[in-house]
Formats: structure tokens, C-alpha cells, sequence
């Protein structure tokens, strides 16, 4: 038995808008509770009652919770977000400048030239280093 076709007239254009719509907010409140979790379960300074509460909130009332923690924690929830993003930046950063310190032939040199004048290392060691840091 061949299955029948929908008619165009029988979903149109505004309800296709409508479902899109649906689609779209239910993704974003997805979202929205997913931000809200990961915040709740890293505060260090949330008790685990605390967090359990506000998780409890969230099951039990989906739609109201998320808007009622954006509410009371939007403040807390941005600086939390700009603290972590700078911890990583920096951590970021350091790495980035220890790994070019170490590929830098100009900064194996001066550290080699840094510890030959600080009498840990001799002349052959630094020339050793020097040469070994221009050949590659």
C-alpha cells in the first residue's frame, strides 16, 4: 500500500515557522540549562547542598529554574566565566613562552651565556650549547 503525501494546505508556512521557532527555543533552553549545570557543579564556594538544591530546582521546575538562576546568579556566573577564561589565557600564555624559550636558538644562547656567567657551566659547555642551538 503506497503512503499518501501531506497536502501543502494541511501544514502551512506559519506553522512551519511556528515548529521552527519551538525547535529553536527548546535548543536554547538546552543550552541554557546545560551553562547553568556546568556553573553550579564548578563554584567552589556552593556548598554540596547547595548544589544539589539548585539541581533539584532545575529537574523540578526545568523552564521557571533556568530563568530563576539566571536571575539570582547572572552577576556571579559572568565573573566566574571571566575569571576562568583569564586562568586559561595565562596558562595559555606561559606555555606558549616556555615552549619558545626552548625552540628560540637566541634564548638557548642567552641562557646558556646567563649560566656561563654565573659559573654553572664552562666556556666548551656554552660553545657546545651555542652550536648545538644555531644547527637546528
Amino acid at each position: 500500500m503506497p503512503r499518501r503525501m501531506v497536502p501543502a494546505e494541511s501544514y502551512p508556512l506559519l506553522e512551519v515557522f511556528w515548529t521552527i521557532l519551538i525547535f529553536f527555543a527548546f535548543v536554547v533552553w538546552i543550552w541554557l540549562l546545560w551553562i547553568e549545570i556546568g556553573d553550579i557543579l564548578r563554584r567552589g564556594e556552593l556548598s554540596g547542598w547547595g548544589k544539589v538544591g539548585w539541581i533539584v530546582l532545575l529537574c523540578l521546575l526545568p523552564y521557571l529554574g533556568v530563568f530563576i538562576y539566571l536571575i539570582a546568579e547572572h552577576k556571579g556566573m559572568a565573573e566566574r566565566t571571566a575569571a576562568r577564561r583569564e586562568a586559561h589565557r595565562q596558562e595559555t600564555d606561559e606555555y606558549v613562552r616556555s615552549v619558545a624559550s626552548q625552540l628560540d636558538p637566541a634564548g638557548q644562547i642567552a641562557a646558556a651565556k646567563r649560566l656561563l656567567d654565573e659559573g654553572t657551566i664552562d666556556q666548551a659547555e656554552f660553545e657546545r650549547i651555542k652550536a648545538t642551538a644555531l644547527s637546528s
